[in-house]
């Protein structure tokens, strides 16, 4: 299956949506909210490649917590494969958070 600009804001979209209901086991916040997801990468045979972060390098999920993005993504309609590549920089901090979840946090 190939795919064009418009389909990938679709896949992507849906991605999102994926993303936004893995949440952070520490922090009671999804991951794409608190600004773990740096990059989202839709090549024209829908293989999806994901650079995400992690909150700190010793976070007790550096294993589980790419795989099961990389399971749910893959799983999304039209996704061909998934691949997750942790990277830590630029390093995450606070302000890489969503308005949305600084709110729910209280930190607004």
């Amino acid at each position: 299956m190939t795919t064009n600009n418009i389909d990938k804001k679709k896949i992507e979209t849906k991605i999102i949506n994926v993303l936004k209901a893995i949440f952070d086991p520490e922090i009671p916040v999804d991951i794409y909210e608190l600004g773990l997801i740096y990059e989202i990468k839709i090549d024209d045979q829908c293989n999806v490649g994901i650079d995400m972060t992690l909150t700190s390098p010793n976070c007790p999920v550096a294993e589980s917590l790419p795989k099961e993005v990389e399971d749910k993504v893959a799983c999304v309609h039209d996704v061909a494969s998934s691949k997750v590549t942790i990277v830590f920089d630029p390093p995450w901090d606070k302000d890489m958070m969503s308005e949305e979840a600084k709110l729910d946090l209280g930190m607004l």
